[in-house]
């Protein structure tokens, strides 16, 4: 699976805290006004200090586009989907 990021391990700072992130997987929380998407599994850099996740600009577009689509379909107030099967 191609979480998104280059093969090669990268040391990173994270943005809030200044920790090291590594590359994992996090869940991503979006309030969509009607409807509250929650993608699981989704590839990221997560900080082992405070846990803040951050993003490749690819995971981020489809983020954005699956929390659009759910939420555009969804018949309820909360939505729960797996990054993989959504980003397939």
């Amino acid at each position: 699976m191609d979480t998104g990021f280059q093969a090669k391990e990268e040391t990173m700072t994270c943005f809030m805290c200044k920790g090291t992130t590594q590359e994992g997987f996090s869940v991503f929380t979006a309030d969509m006004g009607g409807c509250v998407v929650v993608v699981k599994n989704v590839p990221s850099r997560v900080c082992g200090q405070c846990g803040e996740a951050s993003y490749s600009d690819e995971v981020a577009r489809r983020l954005q586009q699956i929390a659009q689509s759910v939420a555009a379909s969804a018949g309820a107030e909360v939505a729960v989907v797996s990054y993989s099967q959504k980003a397939a």
